[in-house]
């Protein structure tokens, strides 16, 4: 199947550097980079479904928690990261 698309210059700049990079004819680079991205977005759409999915089976099963629990924890784990890290000084004596 032939398909025609249009790049800004930057990425056909890329995408030919690639190709002469790795010995290959650019449309077949092209070809490649277009599988690998569909193949993830795919990927990343069933992780999401996957964790609301869950999130709704963990709140059906009462496993749930407050906002302000929620809240509260994250601002001890926010204060707990400031107050432990400890500053970058040296003592040069």
């Amino acid at each position: 199947m032939s398909i025609v698309i249009s790049l800004n210059p930057e990425v056909e700049a890329q995408l030919r550097q690639k190709a002469s990079q790795q010995g290959q004819d650019i449309s077949l680079i092209a070809a490649q980079l277009l599988t690998t991205a569909l193949a993830w977005e795919i990927q990343d759409s069933e992780g999401a479904i996957e964790g609301i999915q869950q999130g709704l089976n963990d709140f059906e099963a009462g496993r749930f928690r407050s906002f302000e629990d929620f809240a509260e924890e994250q601002r001890h784990q926010v204060h707990h990261e400031t107050h432990s890290q400890a500053p970058f000084a040296r003592s040069w004596s």
